[in-house]
């Protein structure tokens, strides 16, 4: 899509639709439908955003529309006809063109049971769920805007057509669109539209854990999510109930200038976009509340809050659609993030033998580091030099190819046994040990050293054992 730059708070008055939308418009028409782009792409090109995906509605019905695109050579696939959708594809190119309709009633809290087709675009958009979504863009006719998106768009506004608790008891998951598209487009969520989600957020247990998580996952990656989640966690709580507690918690501390809720929220903005970091972010500081207590001088401390912040979030992430090796991840990243790692070879290599040897969880340590620092007090704000300085030194770890792990210690199990050390358990603590002296340059990682290391170590062991006897 192309389009002319603007200001932030700046529309753009027109719209160059992709050629292959264009192509599908003048196929319907041509063949004597009416055919509207609809939807996200109208909302991001009148905003200036990027959006590859166009969607267009038409008074058609679908076996209508599959015979005049078959006809003009384009491949069709029957993606959603029973509620009036068809996929068409040109030169690699897919579109979703949809009939007008109308959704039935509602008993599941997201699907309609049925739909009706209906003669209007104006209908059609009627059942879309916010305003800046219920736009329709012709190359001709224009924008079409029954419902005041356009106006809403300049404003920043996010609002429901029509009645906002009709709109979210119909489909609960618009509550977390609404969460998501707040911080991804910046956008205020309208009083009556946001009493409509208070009342209807119950229903969101009954949404599936992957549509939830996916609204989440996007809501986390946005933008302006520091903003979101500050404007929308009473409602968010209907599926994150681990950040109640942290709203309005104070810190009392000297370190800390916002409550855990906002601390928290800061430190996700304070991360790059990318979701490992982002989701252990969001957890990091949840155990606060639990892990409180004041000293005699009024200051807070929070010992053993990073254990509790684990707790919540395995159960958190328990309840959602994540990949357990991701939750593992995250859970590593929460457990560690308030470890103090020096900016010297030895303790970024402890710290990397923590995480496995993992350098991608330590990189990304560091950007969970940098997050919390900046949402700290000003003087902690040096720290995000500290979390600087390890990546230069894990950068030299790497050019070095200093050992880290047991598979770049220069001998292994069979060198264990070869020295002596019975096969078993001690074979693994006698390559533990060795792994430790090398970390700590006590030994040099070369294989003849560390097999006059493995030698002292079964000495060491028979006599521990004479010892017992």
């Amino acid at each position: 899509m192309e389009g002319r730059m603007q200001r932030s708070d700046e529309l753009i008055d027109a719209i160059a639709l992709p050629p292959h939308a264009a192509r599908a418009l003048s196929v319907l028409e041509e063949a004597g439908y009416e055919a509207w782009c609809v939807g996200g792409f109208v909302r991001d090109a009148l905003l200036g955003r990027p959006c590859a995906d166009v969607d267009i509605a038409t008074d058609a019905p679908w076996r209508d529309v599959q015979r005049a695109f078959e006809a003009a050579g384009w491949r069709t696939h029957e993606t959603g006809t029973a509620h009036g959708t068809l996929t068409v594809v040109d030169e690699g190119e897919a579109l979703e063109i949809t009939t007008y309709r109308a959704d039935g009633a509602y008993t599941d809290a997201r699907h309609p049971e049925a739909v009706s087709f209906v003669r209007t675009i104006e209908e059609d958009l009627a059942r879309r769920d916010f305003t800046v979504n219920a736009l329709a863009y012709h190359t001709a006719r224009g924008i079409l805007d029954p419902y005041g998106g356009r106006a809403d768009l300049e404003a920043r506004t996010i609002r429901a057509v029509g009645d906002p608790a009709k709109r979210f008891s119909e489909d609960a998951l618009r509550i977390l669109r609404a969460c998501r598209f707040a911080s991804q487009l910046g956008f205020g969520i309208d009083a009556d539209t946001y009493a409509g989600m208070m009342a209807n957020k119950n229903q969101l247990l009954r949404i599936s854990a992957e549509r939830v998580t996916h609204e989440l996952e996007c809501l986390l990656l946005g933008e302006h999510v520091r903003e979101a989640l500050m404007g929308t966690v009473d409602v968010l709580a209907a599926v994150l109930p681990e950040l109640v507690a942290c709203k309005g918690f104070e810190q009392r501390t000297p370190y800390h200038i916002y409550d855990v809720l906002e601390h928290t929220a800061r430190v996700v903005q304070g991360t790059p976009p990318y979701p490992l970091v982002r989701w252990a972010a969001l957890f990091h500081d949840t155990g606060k509340p639990a892990a409180f207590f004041q000293d005699p001088e009024g200051t807070g401390h929070f010992y053993g809050h990073a254990k509790i912040s684990v707790r919540l979030a395995q159960c958190a992430m328990g309840r959602l659609a994540l990949s357990p090796a991701f939750v593992g991840r995250v859970l590593t990243l929460v457990r560690y993030h308030d470890d103090v790692v020096e900016p010297t070879s030895k303790s970024v290599k402890r710290a990397l033998a923590r995480l496995g040897g993992d350098v991608e969880l330590f990189r990304a340590l560091c950007d969970l580091k940098r997050g919390d620092a900046l949402a700290q007090a000003p003087q902690c704000a040096g720290r995000v030099a500290l979390a600087d300085e390890l990546d230069a030194v894990l950068d030299g770890v790497l050019e070095a190819d200093e050992a880290f792990t047991l598979k770049k210690l220069g001998v292994d199990g069979r060198d264990a046994m070869a020295a002596g050390i019975p096969q078993g358990p001690d074979v693994g603590a006698a390559l533990a040990a060795a792994l430790d002296a090398v970390i700590d340059e006590r030994v040099p990682n070369e294989r003849g050293a560390l097999l006059a290391f493995l030698d002292a170590w079964r000495a060491g062991l028979a006599a521990d054992c004479a010892e017992n006897v």
